[in-house]
């Protein structure tokens, strides 16, 4: 009698996206296929990465990263600053905190996305976000975000920031340590019934590259002005 050998089972199919860090709003996006990743030498220099991950029906996984020359401290204070985010973020209208505790926050976030054909969605909802204490890594440190929208316009909207900070031990020639710095976004996003993901997907990647880079932006502004005030104070 033959054996039956079981099925391999079946994996979520992924689509890798790189997306040049330049200043044009052209959002032009660029796919591989799995088995041809690659990721591009200027990746941990000033690239975003950014995978999408085919979930169940109508829902994705999106993650991405940036490099940012910042220490951990000062990105994580530009995160949990919640009602400034609106003020650089582009698309995001309205970041209203509505409670605070220790390691929690609620808040009302309200963007506006324009879409295809001249149609426009405004993404609208309640997100709960969990700090995470501060984790030790064999060579660096790293600290999280949980976030989950609990009221709005998606019926699945969760996931996680990530920065982490990494330490080289330097060299006899520069026995500084150099500080390699990471922040990572990742959200498993399910529109509602209505309204298909396939519309939207491309966007959010979009603005998700926007999001990081501006996130980057604003720690380089506090590390001038840190310059400024040790120079000039």
């Amino acid at each position: 009698m033959k054996s039956v050998q079981p099925a391999a089972q079946a994996r979520p199919p992924r689509i890798t996206f790189i997306v040049d860090d330049d200043d044009d709003d052209s959002g032009n996006l660029l796919a591989t296929e799995d088995n041809e990743i690659q990721e591009p030498d200027s990746l941990v220099e000033d690239g975003v990465f950014i995978e999408v991950t085919k979930l169940e029906k109508n829902s994705r996984r999106i993650e991405s990263r940036i490099s940012i020359d910042a220490t951990l401290d000062s990105v994580w204070d530009i995160l949990t600053d919640y009602e400034r985010l609106s003020d650089f973020i582009p698309g995001l209208a309205l970041s209203k905190l509505i409670q605070k505790a220790p390691s929690f926050a609620r808040f009302l976030q309200i963007g506006e996305q324009n879409l295809a054909f001249g149609l426009k969605f405004d993404a609208k909802g309640v997100i709960d976000c969990y700090e995470k204490e501060l984790e030790t890594l064999p060579s660096g440190i790293k600290r999280d975000i949980d976030f989950k929208m609990i009221e709005g316009d998606f019926q699945l909207f969760e996931g996680k920031w990530s920065i982490s900070q990494l330490f080289s031990s330097g060299s006899d020639e520069s026995p500084v340590r150099e500080i390699s710095t990471t922040l990572s976004y990742i959200v498993d996003v399910k529109p509602k019934m209505w309204f298909p993901v396939g519309l939207i997907e491309g966007r959010l990647c979009k603005e998700i590259k926007k999001n990081l880079i501006s996130i980057r932006g604003e720690a380089q502004k506090a590390i001038d002005r840190t310059v400024d005030v040790n120079q000039f104070g």
